[in-house]
């Protein structure tokens, strides 16, 4: 089970559990305790989870938090447990945030209530924690960006300077996204005059606030439909020229398909369209006709040039229950994220751009050794 299954199977567990927990102490056991194990730390090893961690402020002796993660004997997570369902509020983060600055070697503090975790640093100044978290994840309301960050913090992959060298970005994306969130559902004043007064010559009266406000809003829903229709067309306008190519397919490619059909292989119509919806994400990067599908047993291989030393993903869709999209990193090393819907591929657009421009930059140089893509025949 990958992490993203370990995390899914964890959310509907706490789902069933959050019913039942009437203190702070079933919180811990019955959802943190659980979600620090998932991250892959013994919660039974004291050289790995120290409960009840001191954290000696000053002259106040004593103060302790709920648990300190532990690398080389060194806390570099600490977490601070509240009732499931309470308000993580900001009397919370302050307490945090004397647990924080009690422990200068570490850079991490998280506020949980068991279901939302917030992960707080020292971005703006050293040893002080931040007042605003830079990443939040939510086990009832899980999403695929949200994943892969929490994935950095597990065990096997846990960097803390990796960590913090795109915590800014993630914190100010977070921030920026949902100011944009809330002017899309009620523009404030300060952000329709700033739009009308790239549009409107004249002085910003009250009047004027109330008639563009209604033409901010609609327009900021018109341009959204407008990119989601476009993409949605490109991916129908790639699916017509495919599916005009498989009429034609030549007696040999026929042969093919049968001997495929004949090894237990068969390319479902969602492979189809998973293809599609790749080729679509990468149009306008290289000419999509490089862009060549092959099935196998267990997956469908998308491939740049038709090698299988240039992967640019793999759909992972043979499972009835679970759809998971493998990327590829630059150690071509396969990384599979979960998806509901097919069209969850064009949120990783950018990665398979990347994978492929790593591939058209490589060229000069020295081949590398092959990635690891299965002994299947396709």
């Amino acid at each position: 089970m990958d992490f993203a299954d370990s995390l899914y199977e964890l959310s509907k567990k706490a789902s069933v559990r959050i019913k039942s927990i009437r203190t702070e102490e079933a919180t811990k056991s019955g959802l943190v305790m659980p979600f620090i194990n998932m991250l892959g730390y013994n919660v039974f090893d004291p050289t790995e989870v120290v409960p009840e961690f001191t954290a000696d402020i000053g002259e106040r002796k004593g103060e302790r938090v709920d648990y300190a993660i532990l690398k080389d004997d060194k806390p570099i997570m600490l977490f601070e447990c509240k009732l499931c369902g309470a308000e993580l509020a900001a009397k919370s983060a302050i307490q945090l945030q004397r647990y924080f600055h009690g422990v200068p070697e570490v850079k991490f503090g998280i506020l949980t209530d068991g279901v939302r975790y917030l992960f707080f640093s020292d971005l703006d100044r050293a040893n002080l924690m931040d007042s605003k978290p830079f990443f939040v994840i939510d086990l009832m309301n899980l999403e695929d960006a949200a994943i892969e960050e929490l994935k950095r913090f597990t065990k096997p992959t846990f960097d803390a300077k990796d960590i913090l060298g795109t915590a800014s970005e993630l914190k100010y994306t977070r921030e920026i996204q949902a100011l944009l969130r809330s002017e899309f559902s009620s523009p404030t004043k300060d952000f329709v005059r700033l739009l009308a007064s790239r549009v409107y010559d004249r002085q910003f009266t009250q009047k004027a606030h109330e008639r563009f406000t209604p033409i901010v809003k609609g327009a900021f829903l018109r341009f959204i439909n407008e990119r989601i229709n476009e993409t949605l067309e490109t991916a129908k306008t790639l699916q017509g020229t495919a599916a005009k190519k498989e009429q034609s397919v030549s007696e040999t490619e026929q042969g093919t398909a049968t001997e495929q059909a004949s090894n237990g292989i068969v390319t479902t119509v969602e492979e189809l369209q998973g293809y599609y919806s790749v080729k679509a994400a990468l149009s306008g990067s290289l000419s999509l006709e490089r862009v060549v599908m092959r099935d196998l047993r267990s997956y469908c291989s998308i491939l740049l040039d038709n090698t299988n030393r240039k992967p640019i993903c793999r759909l992972h869709f043979n499972d009835t229950e679970h759809k998971y999209l493998g990327l590829f990193d630059k150690g071509r090393e396969e990384d599979k994220v979960q998806i509901t819907k097919l069209d969850e591929i064009f949120n990783y657009a950018d990665r398979l751009r990347a994978t492929v421009e790593r591939y058209e930059s490589s060229k000069s140089r020295p081949k590398e050794a092959m990635p690891n893509t299965g002994t299947q025949n396709p």
